[in-house]
């Protein structure tokens, strides 16, 4: 079984592409607590489709609380400097939790974001 429940806050808005069927996909990043070693934030992407995706694009900013249910896949892409990368990402649906906290009592990791997928 490959089952996968995670919440965390968004680390930039949510982007919205349309496949070449017409299907709308959104991208997220998600910035998730106690996620890597040592009790550190961990970064994962999340995809979700059609009508729940557009809804998060419309909805969504940067910052939000939300949680995502889906399968965990692994992905190898090569990043713009040629180099090839791997990692994970959740592929399912997403809910709204909780609004941006201001940005006074942001945490400076979710403000990070560097690039990589938590593995």
């Amino acid at each position: 079984m490959n089952n996968i429940s995670l919440s965390g806050r968004l680390t930039r808005d949510p982007e919205l592409r349309l496949l070449p069927s017409g299907d709308a996909i959104c991208q997220m990043r998600l910035a998730v607590d106690n996620m890597a070693p040592g009790r550190k934030t961990g970064y994962i992407d999340a995809v979700c489709f059609g009508k729940p995706g557009e809804a998060a694009t419309r909805v969504l900013t940067k910052g939000w609380l939300v949680g995502v249910d889906g399968r965990l896949e692994h992905r190898t892409w090569e990043g713009k400097d040629g180099r090839k990368h791997e990692g994970y990402q959740v592929i399912g649906s997403v809910e709204f939790y909780a609004q941006p906290r201001t940005t006074a009592e942001q945490s400076p990791s979710e403000d990070a974001d560097d690039g990589e997928v938590a593995a």
